[in-house]
């Protein structure tokens, strides 16, 4: 549904009124055919519905008699996000997203700067310490880049350790990452992350529900949290303590009725607390491998058939074809694929080249390809 700014201004209006959060705003506005509606509404036709009052009535009947200030304001903060390339989602907008709509306390703006897919619906949250042991930053790679070769979607909150490291591990293999942010999309946090801010841009996107110059607050985090849960399919916890921001995630998700994986660790560090308690009580289940997980969200891993390639790649040369057969799920370099389909490498090269434009396979690094599934 597209709303025109005089209602998305009602929205705005409402989102700053004391005691009025999403929740409250999806259910008040049922009962109105258009946002503009409450423009006219007495304090009875608020205060009946269920969950407010009259005291909770006032105060919107109130701010809405600024309507002009908060047109004026949500105006400008439009001109601002056209500005930096960013899009403005509402919760009641087409292309708002299917698994986050769905959760108790869904955010009613999100800015996004970048691309979303109908593909990002298959996602895994990958979440952990800032101060991550030399285990846990290569477990978060490790893991990180599995999940991204089978064309699952990475998903997390692009802090320092754990998270930046669990976006990278994607990038790395060309595949899809969301960063969900706790500050406007013009205030990248960490700092250092800007060049990382950007590629996540380009191959995925960075998400947020605070309005652009939004500082990065303490407070934002907890609250961060429940979107990087509500946006995935499950949530992959490695290395956190007990009270880590990651163990707020992995209750988000508990309640949002999301898997929880988490990889066991040293029984002596502070910062594998977390992940063993959530095995211990069986909050989470133990994974020693991305597999677990995929494998647990019933994705494929296994070899296709040529025959089903050849269905799902159409219009191939015999050479490409043959390469494409070579391929199957693996990742090869350049001269293997050249010894395994017997062509030259130019002749491997010009096909490759032919079957990355169609879409077909993607380059990642040191000469390597794979197959898009």
């Amino acid at each position: 549904m597209k709303y025109d700014i005089q209602s998305l201004s009602v929205i705005y209006a409402l989102l700053e009124t004391d005691g009025i959060g999403p929740q409250r705003i999806i259910n008040l506005l049922k009962h109105f055919s258009s946002p503009t509606d409450l423009l006219h509404a007495k304090i009875n036709n608020i205060s009946e519905i269920e969950g407010f009052n009259e005291i909770l009535a006032n105060r919107i009947i109130r701010n809405l008699e600024k309507i002009i200030f908060y047109q004026d304001e949500f105006e400008k903060q439009q001109e601002a996000i056209n500005k930096h390339n960013i899009k403005l989602l509402h919760y009641w907008d087409d292309d708002y997203p299917k698994n986050l709509r769905n959760i108790y306390y869904p955010p009613i703006f999100l800015y996004l700067k970048g691309e979303l897919k109908k593909i990002d619906e298959i996602s895994v949250a990958i979440v952990g310490t800032r101060k991550p042991s030399s285990y846990g930053k290569n477990v978060a790679r490790e893991f990180s880049m599995e999940i991204s070769r089978n064309h699952v979607t990475v998903i997390s909150g692009m802090a320092r350790g754990i998270d930046s490291i669990a976006h990278r591990g994607a990038l790395e293999n060309n595949g899809r990452t969301i960063a969900v942010v706790g500050s406007g999309l013009d205030v990248i946090y960490p700092p250092e992350n800007d060049k990382l801010f950007n590629q996540i841009v380009e191959n995925g996107c960075v998400i947020s529900e605070f309005k652009l110059g939004t500082q990065p607050d303490a407070s934002n985090f907890p609250q961060r949290n429940r979107i990087i849960s509500g946006l995935s399919k499950g949530v992959l916890i490695i290395e956190t303590k007990i009270i880590g921001g990651a163990m707020q995630t992995a209750n988000h998700a508990l309640d949002q009725g999301r898997e929880v994986y988490a990889v066991p660790g040293d029984i002596h560090n502070i910062y594998s607390e977390g992940t063993n308690y959530l095995i211990q009580q069986g909050n989470a289940e133990l994974v020693l491998s991305a597999k677990d997980i995929l494998r647990e969200m019933k994705i494929d891993i296994s070899t296709e058939s040529t025959e089903r390639r050849k269905k799902i790649f159409e219009g191939l040369s015999l050479f490409e074809q043959n390469i494409i057969d070579k391929l199957t799920d693996k990742q090869m370099q350049i001269d293997q694929i050249a010894e395994q389909t017997k062509l030259s490498v130019p002749e491997c090269l010009v096909n490759l080249l032919n079957l990355e434009f169609k879409g077909y396979i993607r380059q990642l690094p040191g000469k390597y390809f794979e197959v898009i599934y």
